[in-house]
């Protein structure tokens, strides 16, 4: 315990900053595009943000452990054609939606028993991982098709507030997450692997668990995206395996594991989110998406190396 409360102050390192941020690419992009302040286009908004917040606190989850997951877009196109082909016949809305996520869970959990007791590099076994998914959800649905029932799309991506719900479930579910000894052992075994085990705590366990608690986020990402479009689309994610990584080290998630929060991996996703809107009201091409996500990445990983070198100067 002394362990976890010992590295709880690194974790909120440069959010102030992160939200003053945060809060100006809000203002312009009111200022860009008014409808955002109505209560419908705020909803609007909160439902394509949806999916970039569920990857980015999958890949936080990940990042804390001291890995990387490269199969998260993968991941949600696998999610968005399970969902959108078994949600037909006997297996109905219930059927398909544990069909979903416990096929995300699964392979979640099988990635994480690899790396933990393989001790695999994560990012090899998940760049690995990614073609495997990837070539599963194109053979069982080789182009977009299948589909969603009316009334799952409705409820999840109508004009109910079902997103907003979700989120507050999303915290209060970390909440919860992070009071358990698996919470406690995902941030300690992170920060310091030798010195958390020697203290008694499971970190085989809590990082097998937190793969599959990622798998089980970017599967939800992959049916709530299947219920905006209607259906099912085995490439779908591609555009989220960078977008997360961007988000998550825009929240303060370190790569080497150990640092970072839910509230900073979202509001990473949010910036992420109004940034891309901000471009598109710009006329900006979506291909300068992935060069300001790139940029964002390579300049978050230089800047402590930056800071480190400014106070030798000093």
């Amino acid at each position: 315990m002394s362990l976890y409360w010992a590295i709880q102050w690194r974790r909120n390192e440069g959010l102030g900053a992160l939200f003053l941020v945060l809060a100006g690419f809000l203002i312009l992009y009111a200022i860009l595009f008014p409808g955002i302040l109505s209560i419908g286009g705020a909803g609007r908004f909160v439902q394509n943000w949806f999916p970039m917040a569920l990857v980015a606190v999958a890949q936080a989850v990940i990042m804390l452990t001291g890995g990387i997951d490269l199969s998260i877009g993968a991941m949600v196109g696998l999610g968005s054609v399970v969902a959108a082909t078994s949600m037909g016949g006997a297996f109905g809305i219930a059927g398909g939606t544990a069909a979903t996520l416990g096929m995300g869970a699964a392979v979640g959990a099988a990635v994480g028993v690899i790396v933990s007791i393989g001790r695999y590099p994560a990012i090899i076994v998940t760049l690995a991982t990614s073609f495997i998914i990837g070539g599963a959800a194109l053979l069982i649905l080789p182009r977009p098709g299948g589909a969603i029932p009316p009334e799952l799309s409705e409820f999840l991506a109508g004009d109910h507030p079902t997103a907003v719900l979700m989120l507050i479930l999303l915290i209060l579910g970390w909440k919860l997450y992070q009071a358990t000894p698996l919470g406690m052992g995902l941030v300690a075994g992170g920060d310091n692997p030798i010195g958390a085990y020697r203290s008694g705590v499971a970190t085989r366990t809590a990082r097998i668990f937190a793969y599959a608690l990622s798998g089980l986020l970017t599967a939800c990402a992959g049916l709530y995206v299947a219920a905006q479009t209607g259906s099912g689309d085995p490439v779908i994610g591609q555009p989220f395996t960078l977008a997360a990584i961007a988000a998550a080290v825009l929240g303060g998630v370190s790569f080497l594991g150990g640092q970072g929060t839910l509230r900073g991996a979202l509001a990473g996703s949010l910036l992420m989110s109004v940034l891309i809107n901000v471009m598109f009201f710009m006329n900006l091409p979506p291909v300068a998406q992935y060069v300001v996500q790139g940029l964002i990445i390579v300049i978050t990983v230089a800047l402590p190396q930056l800071k480190r070198m400014l106070r030798r100067i000093a």
